[in-house]
């Protein structure tokens, strides 16, 4: 039993981490040695705002020494986008950067892949940092615009100078809709560190300021070389990840990974041995759900910044130029069928809560006749339980004893039959 649940378990993993991606539908590798204006848009100035929103002192421009080109970049496929900040009087600014976006000519909602291949090779002090990330391309009805936090915002890469070890993978979004206005204290945010030394969420999970500038070519800072950043957007949840390793899972709506109570939650949970962050949930109103919509890429550099913000304040030692290197964005078709939450081929059971603390309810359907023997295994396929249930029945099991992971519930006795993983959590 031991041997076929091992089998069995490896290939439902393994089957979910390989088949989730789909067609190539688009990207850009940058070899051209030009933008392709079909694609991007060229962003220049400094925001609506002055500072586009993050306390950034830095003018962007449309300049060659802001956004280049540039062939031969150590761990690059082909030719790299170069964006670039500078340290020179422009305009008004005593610095300069480089901004692009897909705004109207190409964005993307659930049932993608999006991922680019990016070097932060400069980005190594306090007021230095640099995004890949998404804003929204659809409005809703009846307006011509739509506000931020209101329409959501998608972090998949934020890398600064201050936090040299770590990335941010977030989500920014509103708590009500009032009536597509501003208002400051109507923001909410999710997000989750990314260690680049352990490959997964930190601990402590906040990693804060220091150990900058991390020193040449360590591996364990994000400015040591090319990584891939990445999101797995599906119809209940985005999956954060870097070179293919989720730390970050973000679901829309209230329940989809802890109990329905109206709160936004977030911890740290292990998945496959691993820390990974469950967040949940930015669906708090019926005017718009921002992550169910089309979003923009943007590929930005900042200089300056709030708190986190591109690192804070600017320091006098950070080095300029600081480049940033772009190796290819692209763009996949994406099952969103697949992922840890994945429809079965039989629905004789229901498992809640998912991810659970102390009980799990195992739910059978009015139509399932007669009684059912189910097992749960942990992702050894070492058994650990036995359960004899009826049709019709709710049964309440303790967890509580379980260590934290990832475990199956199957029925046992038919290799065709339901499935369901679940997720023992221990809130920190």
């Amino acid at each position: 039993m031991k041997t076929y649940w091992s089998i069995l378990v490896f290939y439902l993993f393994s089957r979910s981490a390989l088949a989730q991606v789909g067609d190539l539908l688009w990207e850009d590798n940058f070899n051209d040695g030009q933008l392709n204006t079909e694609y991007w848009n060229i962003e220049t100035g400094t925001g609506v705002n002055g500072d586009f929103g993050t306390g950034q002192v830095d003018r962007a421009t449309d300049r060659a020494k802001n956004i280049s080109f540039q062939n031969n970049i150590e761990g690059a496929d082909d030719g790299c986008l170069v964006i670039t900040t500078q340290k020179e009087f422009y305009i008004d600014r005593n610095y300069t950067s480089g901004r692009i976006n897909t705004s109207t000519k190409k964005s993307w909602g659930p049932g993608h892949r999006i991922v680019a291949k990016i070097y932060p090779r400069n980005v190594k002090h306090p007021g230095q940092g640099f995004a890949f990330w998404m804003m929204p391309d659809e409005l809703p009805a009846g307006w011509d615009y739509i506000m931020w936090p209101q329409g959501g915002e998608i972090d998949i890469m934020e890398y600064v100078g201050a936090i040299p070890y770590h990335n941010l993978g977030s989500v920014h979004y509103a708590w009500f809709w009032q009536n597509n206005e501003w208002a400051d204290w109507n923001h909410g945010h999710q997000g989750a560190y990314y260690s680049y030394e352990t490959r997964e969420v930190p601990n402590p999970k906040e990693p804060g300021y220091g150990n900058y500038p991390p020193p040449a070519n360590d591996s364990n800072a994000g400015s040591a070389g090319f990584h891939e950043y990445g999101i797995d957007w599906y119809t209940d949840r985005m999956e954060f990840f870097i070179d293919d390793h989720v730390y970050h899972i973000h679901y829309l709506n209230d329940g989809g990974a802890y109990s329905k109570d109206g709160e936004d939650q977030s911890a740290v949970q292990y998945i496959d041995g691993r820390r990974v962050n469950i967040s949940e949930y930015s669906n708090h109103f019926s005017e718009w759900h921002p992550f169910e919509h089309k979003m923009y890429v943007i590929l930005s550099a900042g200089v300056g910044g709030r708190d986190y913000s591109y690192g804070g304040a600017i320091v006098p030692e950070a080095e300029f130029p600081c480049s940033v290197y772009i190796d290819w964005v692209r763009v996949y078709q994406l099952d969103v069928n697949v992922g840890i939450n994945q429809p079965e081929k039989t629905d004789k059971f229901e498992i809640y809560p998912n991810p659970v603390n102390d009980r799990l309810v195992v739910s059978l359907p009015g139509n399932v006749k007669g009684f059912i023997k189910l097992g749960i295994a942990n992702m050894q396929g070492l058994e650990i339980q036995e359960l004899l249930t009826e049709g019709s029945e709710q049964m309440s099991i303790d967890v509580s004893a379980f260590a934290e992971g990832m475990y199956v519930v199957y029925e046992k006795g038919n290799k065709e039959a339901t499935i369901k993983k679940f997720i023992v959590a221990k809130h920190e």
